[in-house]
């Protein structure tokens, strides 16, 4: 599956670092977004979605609900399948857009899931 991580961090500390590491053991193909990162564990970090050379299956959030507001429309852009909505992303305005384009939405924390089998 491929999985857009927006919010990327390199801080090994943030959820965001430890959800690109446990994609990328569980087997799916992790592709790290943040503006100013250029590479993350010898992945490449693209700098926006619309940047992803592949289609992407699920977009995760570790981003406020202000800036994933303003990324909102090349978020849907990309067509995802489902994004989650990690906590502290929660943004119902965006939620309500993506279902609207029949888009799953899901308000849950992406390790848990990875590690639950919910993924």
């Amino acid at each position: 599956m491929n999985v857009a991580v927006i919010g990327a961090s390199d801080n090994p500390e943030r959820y965001s670092y430890k959800a690109v590491m446990l994609l990328k053991e569980k087997g799916h193909a992790v592709f790290p977004v943040h503006p100013k990162l250029q590479s993350l564990e010898g992945l490449p970090v693209y700098a926006s979605v619309k940047t992803i050379p592949a289609p992407i299956d699920t977009i995760t959030l570790y981003v406020s609900a202000e800036l994933s507001g303003k990324i909102g429309d090349e978020l849907l852009n990309a067509a995802p399948r489902r994004i989650i909505f990690n906590p502290g992303a929660e943004n119902p305005a965006l939620e309500a857009k993506a279902r609207e384009k029949g888009v799953e939405t899901v308000e849950a924390c992406t390790l848990v899931m990875l590690k639950t089998g919910q993924f």
